[in-house]
């Protein structure tokens, strides 16, 4: 296969990011370069404890207070089917659970199968201009409604929810509060001791910059999840019963330890460039893009004032897919199209049909974002 002389323009970071900072790469080989080292798993010293370390970095980088309470498991799709079944474990009779059709798949599948089961009974709020109105939670509240579940941020349109004001609201009726930050770690100031929300989600592939397989969650009350996976945990195994003790209450198994590792890498990159100067690039790039899309008329961008950098848009007259595949195909360009894992947000915006998504990292450049845009008016000129 001929080699494409073109740079790859890589706009897929919601998914999964890339470049990775080289620190990332550079802790995995480390990693895999000694022993494993593992709390009561082995008698060796040579390796380095990357859980704690882990679960260090990410502590402070959240405001979470005690690192114990942040819990390692494969992804936020994981995390979210952890801490929804172990609350649902400790509620003696269906009760009410509130999301929202800004959610992504891996809040809206566990949820309807829950309901399928009669297990809980499922409202989901709309939303208008990419926001759920702190108002829209407190009318759907109801007598038997015990939990939410939401996105900090969309997916598909960028939108940062205004969890202080909904997490108030849920705990005056004493709901419990889970939100999805899949797509704000990494991105945006996030300080689990002001905010009122019960367990917050992350993922580790993201603007994390780690690699696939790694995620987990903060848990402010350990007690208020049941635990739904037990195994060795290299403690206390004399009992049959798995600790309830932090973090081996939610963990079992063996660790990823070459993921923490990079994990660690990736997390430590973003605290020496700062959030603040993330964000503040990505809300630049973002207006760049959207600024220059809106240009051409035959392109509708659907939400024009993302918090993270998230733009989602369609061409007059041209399929989503189609419009990606020429972008990658003729332009080198890296996208992703169609609905996103998030049906009920598209059903909204689209109609159903899906969009193209373009979503930045820190590592994205100036040119590359211009290079773009120039794609895509050039792909909208000659749209029928």
């Amino acid at each position: 296969m001929a080699h494409d002389p073109r740079p790859l323009i890589y706009l897929n970071n919601a998914a999964t990011s890339w470049p990775k900072p080289p620190a990332v790469s550079e802790a995995i080989s480390r990693s895999l370069s000694l022993p494993v080292f593992g709390s009561g798993r082995t008698t060796g010293t040579q390796g380095e404890d990357y859980s704690t370390q882990a679960r260090e970095e990410l502590s402070t980088l959240f405001g979470a207070g005690d690192p114990e309470n942040i819990i390692f498991t494969h992804n936020a799709t994981d995390s979210l089917n952890l801490l929804i079944s172990g609350f649902l474990a400790g509620q003696k009779q269906t009760c009410g659970v509130l999301a929202t059709a800004l959610d992504h798949n891996s809040v809206l599948r566990p949820l309807h199968e829950y309901q399928r089961m009669a297990r809980i009974g499922l409202s989901i709020l709309p939303f208008e201009q990419g926001m759920i109105s702190p108002e829209s939670v407190e009318d759907a509240i109801q007598k038997d409604t015990r939990l939410m579940v939401m996105t900090h941020a969309s997916n598909v349109l960028g939108s940062v929810q205004n969890i202080t004001a909904i997490g108030d609201i849920l705990h005056d009726h004493g709901i419990y509060f889970i939100v999805d930050g899949a797509q704000t770690a990494g991105h945006i100031p996030i300080d689990l001791r002001h905010l009122p929300v019960d367990a917050f989600v992350f993922t580790g592939h993201k603007a994390l910059f780690g690699v696939p397989g790694t995620g987990g969650f903060y848990v402010r009350d350990p007690s208020a999840i049941s635990p739904v996976k037990f195994g060795g945990t290299g403690t206390n195994s004399q009992s049959l019963f798995h600790p309830r003790d932090m973090p081996e209450r939610f963990e079992a198994g063996t660790q990823n330890y070459p993921g923490l590792a990079a994990l660690t890498a990736g997390v430590r990159f973003i605290k020496e460039k700062g959030i603040p100067a993330i964000r503040d690039k990505a809300e630049q790039q973002s207006a760049y893009i959207i600024r220059e899309l809106k240009k051409e008329e035959k392109i509708t961008v659907y939400h024009e004032t993302p918090q993270v950098p998230v733009i989602a848009f369609n061409i007059r007259g041209l399929p989503n897919d189609d419009a990606g595949f020429i972008l990658a195909r003729a332009y080198n360009i890296i996208t992703r199209t169609g609905l996103h894992c998030a049906p009920l947000a598209h059903k909204i915006i689209d109609d159903g049909q899906g969009c193209i998504r373009m979503s930045l990292s820190c590592l994205t450049t100036d040119e590359e974002c211009r290079l773009a845009v120039e794609a895509v008016r050039e792909i909208a000129q000659n749209a029928d």
